[in-house]
C-alpha cells in the first residue's frame, strides 16, 4: 500500500462510525469464549442472586434497553447531522461528529452488552458461569449510565459554541504542525523573485478529479535529493485538481523520478480535510459565521462566538512564520517547492465574507474592530498594513450601510463581546 493510499485508509477510519462497533463485537466474541474456557478461574465469584427464570428476565430487559439504546442513538445523530448541516455547515459531519470518539464508544458499548446479553440468555438453562452473568449485568448497569450520560453530551455537542471551538481546536494543531517557527522580525523574506526556467518534465493527474488532501513532503525531499533535481508541486493542498492538469513539474536530475511514485505521495478525495490544511479550519468557521448572518437565520451572537475563535487563530498565525514553502536539503539546495498561504490569504479569508455579509449588524461591526485592533496591538509590524487595510474596508463599508451618524459612530466602537459589554471609545 502506497503512502496515499495508507493515507485515504486511515483518514477513512478516523471519520467511520462503524469501525468501534464492529470492533466491539469481535472483542465481545474473545471476552465471552475466554470467560466460559476458563470458569475455573472464576471460582471467587459470588453466585448469581437470581433464579433462572429472574436471570431470563434480567437479560431480556438489557438486550431490550441496549436495542433501544442503539436505536436512540444512531436516530438522533441522523437528526443531528440534519440540524448541524443546516443551521450551520455541511462541513462539519465529517471532522466532528463521525470522528467523535464518545459517540463511537458508547455505540460499541451498547453493541458489546447486546451481544454479550444474547450469549448469556443462550446459556442460562446450560448452567451458565455466574462471571458472565455478572459481567452482563455490569454491562447493563454501564450502558445505562453511558445511555444517560450521552444525552447530556449531545446536547452540548450541538451547540454552535462547542461545534465552532472543536474546529478552531483542530486548526491550532494544524497551524503549529504546518508553521512549527515562531515570527522574528526578519524571518519572513519575500520569496525569490529568480524563476527556475522551463521545467524539464510535467506529470499530471490521471486519476478522477478531486481535492489535494495532503502530501508526503518528506518522500518528495528524498527523491529529490537522491535525484539531484527539485521538485514542484503545482497544485495547494486544498485545491480542485481536474484529469490531465498539472500536478508536478521537474527540474534538472527529478525529471528521472517515476510519476507512479511522484502521483503516489499525493493523498486526494472528494471533501478537504483539515489535516495539512489549516485554512480548511478557517473556511468552516467563516462558513458557520455567514451562514449565521443570513436573512434565513439571522443570529449574529453565533457569528460574533465564530469571530472570537477566528481572532484567536489569526493570533497564533500572525505569530508563526509562514515562509515554508521551500524545502531543502542537508546542504542547503532547495529541493521541493509548493505554494502555502500567506498572512494576507488568512486575514482575507477570516474578514471580507464576514464584513460582507455582517457589516450592517452593530454586533459584526463591533466585534470585527476590536479583533482587528488588537491584532495590530499583539502582532509584529510586518502583520499590520494588511489589518489596515481590512479596517479602512470596514469602515467605509460601515459609512455606506448606515444612513445615521450616530449609527455609523457607534459601529465604529470595538467592541469584544459585539453590542452590549464593555467598549473600548
Amino acid at each position: 500500500m502506497n503512502w496515499s493510499r495508507l493515507y485515504r485508509f486511515k483518514n477513512y477510519m478516523r471519520s467511520s462510525l462503524w469501525i468501534i462497533p464492529f470492533f466491539a463485537l469481535i472483542v465481545e466474541q474473545v471476552l465471552f469464549r475466554t470467560v466460559m474456557a476458563h470458569d475455573d478461574w472464576t471460582t471467587w465469584v459470588p453466585p448469581w442472586p437470581l433464579s433462572v427464570e429472574g436471570t431470563v428476565a434480567a437479560m431480556q430487559a438489557i438486550i431490550s434497553l441496549a436495542l433501544s439504546f442503539i436505536v436512540f442513538t444512531f436516530g438522533s445523530l441522523l437528526v443531528a447531522i440534519q440540524i448541524a448541516s443546516g443551521q450551520l455547515t455541511p462541513r462539519i459531519i465529517a471532522i466532528t461528529l463521525l470522528r467523535d470518539n464518545v459517540i463511537r464508544f458508547t455505540v460499541g458499548l451498547f453493541i458489546f452488552t447486546l451481544l454479550f446479553a444474547i450469549g448469556v440468555i443462550s446459556r442460562v438453562n446450560a448452567s451458565a458461569p455466574p462471571s458472565i452473568v455478572w459481567i452482563s449485568g455490569v454491562l447493563g448497569v454501564l450502558s445505562l449510565a453511558a445511555f444517560l450520560y450521552f444525552i447530556d453530551y449531545s446536547a452540548r455537542l450541538l451547540r454552535p459554541v462547542s461545534i465552532i471551538h472543536r474546529v478552531a481546536e483542530q486548526g491550532f494543531a494544524m497551524i503549529e504542525a504546518v508553521y512549527p517557527d515562531n515570527l522574528r522580525e526578519t524571518s519572513e523574506e519575500p520569496p525569490p523573485n529568480g524563476s527556475l526556467g522551463p521545467p524539464d518534465r510535467v506529470v499530471t493527474h490521471i486519476g478522477s478529479s478531486d481535492i489535494v488532501l495532503a502530501v508526503d513532503m518528506k518522500f518528495l525531499a528524498s527523491r529529490a535529493t537522491r535525484a539531484g533535481g527539485i521538485v514542484e508541486l503545482v497544485a495547494r493542498i486544498g485545491d480542485f485538481v481536474s484529469y490531465g492538469q498539472p500536478l508536478f513539474r521537474l527540474y534538472g536530475g527529478a525529471k528521472t523520478i517515476s510519476s507512479h511514485d511522484l502521483r503516489s505521495s499525493v493523498a486526494f478525495g472528494r471533501e478537504r480535510t483539515v489535516e495539512q490544511d489549516p485554512t480548511f479550519a478557517f473556511r468552516i468557521i467563516v462558513d458557520i459565521a455567514t451562514k449565521a448572518l443570513s436573512k434565513a437565520i439571522n443570529d449574529p451572537t453565533t457569528a460574533v462566538l465564530a469571530i472570537d475563535q477566528l481572532h484567536r487563530l489569526l493570533r497564533s498565525v500572525g505569530n508563526r512564520n509562514l515562509r515554508n514553502d521551500s524545502v531543502f536539503d542537508p546542504q542547503g539546495r532547495l529541493r521541493v517547492m509548493f505554494r502555502t498561504p500567506d498572512w494576507g490569504d488568512f486575514v482575507q479569508l477570516t474578514c471580507r465574507e464576514i464584513r460582507i455579509y455582517g457589516a450592517d449588524n452593530l454586533q459584526i461591526a463591533r466585534r470585527l474592530h476590536a479583533m482587528i485592533d488588537n491584532l495590530e496591538e499583539v502582532l509584529p509590524d510586518c502583520r499590520k498594513s494588511v489589518l489596515r487595510v481590512e479596517r479602512e474596508l470596514l469602515d467605509r463599508m460601515i459609512d455606506k450601510v448606515y444612513l445615521l451618524p450616530e449609527d455609523a459612530a457607534l459601529a465604529r466602537i470595538a467592541d469584544t463581546q459585539g453590542l452590549g459589554g464593555s467598549v473600548n471609545a
